[in-house]
């Protein structure tokens, strides 16, 4: 049976799509149970992104979950015996959502390129995030940033104040950084590249050109390398516009490397969010790295929608029509690529006006 499109919804139709993208790049399919024993979430809350678990206690006594996220079950459960894993993905996961602010079962599609990981799986995964925003809507942007960049400046201050510049950095607030910074006594050229991190000028080459002459670090050098090397790849293979954004930031306890956030005109948040995990995998006791991302298909699901009537056509059939007449009729419109409402004459239809009406005698 051939099915028309027309019936999907918005967010199963990106998803289609998304799936074909990322079987044409060699990336299997991964299923998984919809829950977890709890401790999987619970020892890595900061990854999660939101630490609102939905838990149950199984029949054996053991505290489970619904599951929130899927890279950690993905994670805890691929077969990494060598070389790369390139794996992605269709699940609900159960959490709260940005949309609603309350529990909702949301559909979540992405990947996950887990093993030896080199360059190319680094650029292959960041064009495969830029060309998953174009399946969407050609008018969004990938937002780029790397990790090695904040990490070098954090490991030479005080320890007890890396979680408020980290934050402050992600709210983009460098007023309060640089007060921070004053009353630490952070010398001033790190002072000053986390006053930049902050503020996205939409230059890349400027901004990049201003961290390299505050750092003498190696270890800047080669993260700015990387960033620019990738943003130029991804602009070149793919369609869609790459920005650098040193404000984006992530857990530095799992995560490291590029770091990205995607969006789309229209939608006031992020749709698409991932970056290089090889912290976790560390943690989780993994020898090999992890570079993923999600699309959250919840905030999809009216995206591009006109406001649907009940029909495009009003059928209005007289008392004493046969059922098979009926049924012919709807059938006949619905091969023009119809939907067809069929209402008797006697029905109030006065509120169905925007239908064009057909009469069946």
């Amino acid at each position: 049976m051939e099915i028309n499109d027309g019936i999907l919804k918005t967010e199963e139709k990106i998803y289609l799509k998304l799936r074909e993208l990322y079987r044409r790049y060699g990336y299997g399919c991964f299923k998984m149970s919809k829950f977890e024993e709890y401790d999987l979430y619970g020892q890595n809350k900061s990854f999660l992104v939101s630490d609102r678990v939905i838990t149950f206690t199984d029949t054996n006594g053991k505290l489970m979950a619904l599951k929130p996220d899927v890279t950690l079950s993905i994670v805890k459960n691929a077969d990494l015996t060598g070389g790369v894993q390139r794996l992605y993905y269709n699940e609900n996961v159960y959490r709260v959502s940005e949309n609603v602010h309350r529990y909702k079962e949301i559909m979540q599609a992405g990947l996950e390129c887990l093993g030896d990981l080199d360059f190319y799986n680094i650029c292959e995964t960041v064009c495969l995030a830029a060309k998953s925003l174009e399946v969407i809507s050609k008018d969004s942007v990938l937002v780029l940033s790397h990790l090695g960049v904040l990490s070098s400046v954090l490991d030479r201050i005080p320890v007890g104040i890396r979680n408020v510049i980290t934050e402050k950095i992600g709210e983009k607030n460098a007023h309060e950084i640089k007060a921070v910074c004053d009353t630490a006594g952070v010398n001033e050229k790190d002072a000053r590249m986390l006053e930049i991190m902050c503020r996205h000028t939409g230059n890349r080459k400027e901004t990049t050109a201003a961290l390299r002459n505050l750092s003498d670090d190696v270890k800047v050098a080669e993260a700015l390398d990387e960033l620019e090397k990738v943003i130029g790849i991804c602009e070149k293979n793919t369609g869609i516009k790459t920005e650098a954004d040193f404000s984006i930031t992530g857990d530095l306890n799992y995560y490291n490397g590029l770091v990205m956030n995607g969006f789309v005109k229209g939608i006031p948040t992020k749709v698409l969010s991932g970056g290089q995990y090889d912290k976790l995998m560390e943690k989780m006791g993994k020898k090999a790295k992890g570079f993923g991302f999600a699309v959250y298909l919840d905030l999809l699901e009216r995206f591009g929608d006109e406001e649907e009537s009940e029909g495009d056509v009003l059928l209005i059939y007289r008392e004493g029509t046969s059922p098979e007449k009926i049924f012919e009729s709807i059938d006949k419109l619905s091969k023009k690529g119809k939907r067809v409402v069929a209402v008797s004459e006697k029905s109030d239809i006065k509120g169905a006006a925007k239908q064009k009406r057909e009469y069946l005698i």
